[in-house]
């Protein structure tokens, strides 16, 4: 097992100026850059200059000094930022796969994931095995010969699951696998990288800028595949162009220095709901909770002083129910009906009907999505009994409990 990572005091290290001495870095928001002789550019075309911006397709100094910082995060030698994170996703897996390949991956996943696993990769003739990520041993009877990433997300989405990183990352390097983990639900709470994964992924829309005003993503790994998905001949994010606006870089690279403040009370919050919901008898996943499967396997895997993180799931048993809920919900001020998670308003949606509603209703039922589960991404409340208290009005109410 890793030894426990410290991403904030990481974070918390890296020196970034101005130009002129600003605390903050200046924002370069040229698209193209001059160079004083022709050998280099020529040179940058072929990467073979240190310290040089050749176009910001390519890379921008904003989006190196984010990239920089999500690196010190993770772990990991590098890092590159993409316009969402979606596009982080496909750009590592488009760069990890060639037509006949095989992908394995939780059939438990974004339903953006799921789209793209399910039904977009068939044009490329490359083949995805869904699997129960936390059976491990359907994870190794689903190799092939062919089989170049298993894919999953630390805390899955929206079932809450727990993914063993540490025994996944293993059976990966056994057969010459990249371990790829989605880790957009666990900032700083996991750190994939130092626990097995080859690369870690995120959706930086959520919690790591935590504003919910950008659509933003990044890709966290080795310095050799940043450089290969950023080659000007064929590497991925280079030639499909999912760059990430310098401008947006520059805004979230401010809010990631308080992200460690912000996951501490999303998990403080969180707990306190979800044992609240346990004291009325309300069905429930939290992993904060010993109840929860997988909450011994988070233990041993989460950094510490983050807490279990801030998302909550309950089943009400049918939409019909969930849905007067969610509209009292907003009515009364709990937050808001709304996709997404993350934000310092609570957010809550039925996954079923909304982010997971690319998975078809039968494999819904097969992996024990109900019809009325909702997920909520608590948000930064400041008097969260007064929340809680709004949330059992409207369950008692609707006669729900």
């Amino acid at each position: 097992m890793a030894k426990k990572y410290d991403p904030a005091t990481a974070i918390q290290r890296i020196e970034q100026f101005g130009e002129f001495g600003g605390v903050n870095p200046s924002i370069t928001d040229s698209a193209t850059y001059t160079f004083l002789e022709e050998k280099t550019m020529i040179d940058a075309f072929h990467g073979e200059t240190e310290g040089c911006f050749l176009y910001s397709r390519h890379w921008n100094p904003t989006n190196k000094y984010l990239s920089d910082v999500l690196a010190a995060m993770e772990g990991t030698e590098s890092a590159w930022v993409t316009g969402s994170g979606m596009g982080a996703i496909t750009t590592t897996l488009l760069q990890l796969c060639n037509t006949g390949d095989h992908i394995i991956t939780s059939v438990t996943t974004y339903g953006g994931t799921y789209a793209f696993f399910a039904n977009y990769l068939k044009k490329f003739n490359i083949e995805v095995s869904f699997v129960n990520i936390t059976d491990l041993e359907s994870v190794k009877k689903a190799i092939k010969p062919n089989t170049k990433v298993i894919y999953t997300e630390t805390m899955t989405n929206p079932m809450l699951q727990i993914s063993n990183i540490p025994e996944l990352g293993k059976m990966a390097k056994e057969n010459n696998i990249k371990l790829v983990v989605d880790n957009t639900f666990t900032p700083m709470i996991f750190s994939p990288a130092k626990l097995g994964a080859d690369i870690v992924v995120y959706s930086m829309t959520k919690f790591i800028n935590g504003k919910n005003d950008a659509v933003a993503g990044a890709i966290c790994a080795s310095t050799e595949f940043i450089n290969d998905i950023s080659n000007v001949n064929d590497g991925t994010a280079m030639l499909l162009g999912p760059v990430l606006d310098p401008l947006r870089s520059s805004s979230i690279l401010k809010n990631i220095g308080t992200l460690h403040i912000r996951m501490q009370k999303h998990s403080e919050n969180a707990m306190y709901i979800a044992k609240k919901f346990v004291e009325i008898g309300l069905k429930h996943n939290y992993p904060g909770l010993q109840d929860h499967p997988d909450h011994i396997l988070m233990k041993s895997m989460m950094n510490e002083g983050f807490g279990f993180g801030g998302m909550i799931a309950i089943d009400l048993g049918t939409a019909e129910k969930a849905t007067p809920f969610m509209e009292m919900m907003q009515e009364r001020g709990v937050g808001y009906h709304a996709v997404s998670l993350g934000y310092f308003k609570t957010l809550f949606s039925n996954s079923g009907r909304s982010t997971s509603s690319e998975v078809p209703v039968e494999i819904q039922a097969e992996m024990g999505l109900s019809p009325g589960l909702i997920r909520f991404s608590v948000g930064l409340d400041h008097d969260i009994e007064a929340s809680f208290q709004l949330v059992k009005s409207c369950l008692d109410d609707l006669k729900l409990l």
